[in-house]
């Protein structure tokens, strides 16, 4: 009997111990998720939420790239110790981070949409903290900086192809703003950018404070990058040639061959008046003629015998020779 009787209490202890069992199961605090980067170092902070939900559309992925499409570009590195996180560009952004409400999350501590509120010179900071040595070194007294342009007006970090970037694309960006320069790109005689053997960026430096934002420190001195032949010194000098080329060139295009701004002789005679030539007209012929007086406004003008225009190094003992002739 005694021995019924510690059987009995032995199944009533188990059975007790079982019945509990999924009651301490079910009071056991859950093991804490731990969330892993995607692509930064420490990007988990974002990324539980900025993940592939937040791709655009397809076709506007140029204009709104997809958040993780970042890890295709250079900020995407993460073998380079310099790769910087998303904190690092939008701050800590707690509020936006730990809000537990139902409506839309405050913005992030730095935002650069085009409806932000986040001022230029902190969204400005955010790229100068990495780049802001080599050509970027004078961006705050830039003429772009002073007029209140953003990095991300130009660049978007996010894109696997940045436009601006892209020999081919750049001129688009650039023409949102500068509309003249794209009317005149389009004209006859231009540089060779619509072609896409040139860009803004081959004769412009859009970070710094050069007056024109030119990658030299004159006009000429850009000039003379590609065509040295203009350069000189030469024995007899022109002088317009020496002091800017753009008195008789216009470097984004125009309706005249050359890059002229005017033809001539009708450009020449800006400086040189008729008198040098008193016999000739300055005008175009009316009707046909063979008369010397139109010599000068038919054809190159001018050019037919001054062919020399940037210089000349003739040294024959001549009392014109001073005057860019063959």
């Amino acid at each position: 009997m005694k021995y019924v009787r510690q059987v009995l209490a032995v199944c009533a202890f188990v059975g007790s111990m079982g019945a509990a069992a999924p009651l301490m199961a079910a009071d056991a605090p859950k093991p804490v998720e731990v969330k892993k980067d995607l692509i930064l170092k420490g990007d988990a902070k974002c990324t539980g939420c900025h993940d592939e939900a937040d791709d655009p559309v397809p076709s506007m992925l140029d204009l709104h790239p997809s958040v993780l499409a970042i890890g295709k570009t250079k900020h995407g590195a993460v073998a380079d110790g310099r790769t910087p996180t998303c904190t690092d560009c939008h701050g800590e952004s707690e509020k936006h981070v730990n809000y537990a409400g139902k409506d839309k999350p405050p913005k992030s501590d730095r935002v650069f949409s085009k409806k932000t509120t986040t001022p230029v010179a902190e969204r400005n900071q955010a790229c100068l903290a990495c780049h802001q040595g080599g050509n970027r070194i004078a961006w705050q007294s830039s003429t772009h900086a002073t007029r209140d342009v953003a990095c991300t007006s130009c660049h978007n970090i996010h894109a696997k192809r940045d436009k601006v970037r892209d020999k081919v694309t750049q001129t688009e960006t650039c023409y949102t703003c500068h509309k003249e320069q794209r009317a005149q790109m389009n004209r006859v005689s231009h540089h060779p950018v619509p072609e896409g053997k040139m860009s803004c960026s081959s004769c412009h430096n859009v970070h710094g404070d050069n007056p024109k934002q030119l990658l030299k420190a004159t006009t000429n001195e850009t000039c003379y990058t590609c065509h040295m032949e203009k350069r000189g010194p030469f024995v007899h000098n022109h002088q317009p040639v020496s002091e800017d080329c753009a008195i008789c060139h216009q470097p984004h295009g125009t309706t005249v061959a050359n890059l002229l701004k005017s033809r001539a002789p009708f450009l020449c005679q800006e400086c040189h008046s008729h008198p040098s030539h008193p016999g000739q007209t300055p005008g175009q012929p009316s009707a046909r003629t063979t008369s010397t007086s139109m010599l000068g406004a038919i054809g190159r003008g001018c050019l037919n015998c001054h062919v020399n225009i940037h210089g000349s190094n003739s040294s024959q003992n001549s009392a014109t020779v001073g005057r860019f002739r063959r």
